[in-house]
């Protein structure tokens, strides 16, 4: 896990965001929350992944389950 999620994670907030703008000025409410859901699962999905990396690192540091 490095610093370079966390721009990853921020680009993808930032381009989100100003879509949604768009899509709202364009009075696209209902597709401006689509996008905003599918940036939300997009993030999610890579929170899940480093969550998931520390909890086998963790497992590794004390010999869980083994």
């Amino acid at each position: 896990m490095d610093i370079s999620i966390i721009f990853k994670i921020a680009a993808i907030g930032i381009l989100i965001t100003v879509i949604c703008q768009v899509l709202k000025k364009s009075d696209r409410d209902d597709i401006a929350t689509l996008v905003a859901l599918a940036g939300l699962i997009i993030v999610l999905s890579f929170v899940v992944d480093m969550v998931s990396e520390l909890f086998e690192s963790l497992k590794d540091i004390f010999n869980l389950y083994s």
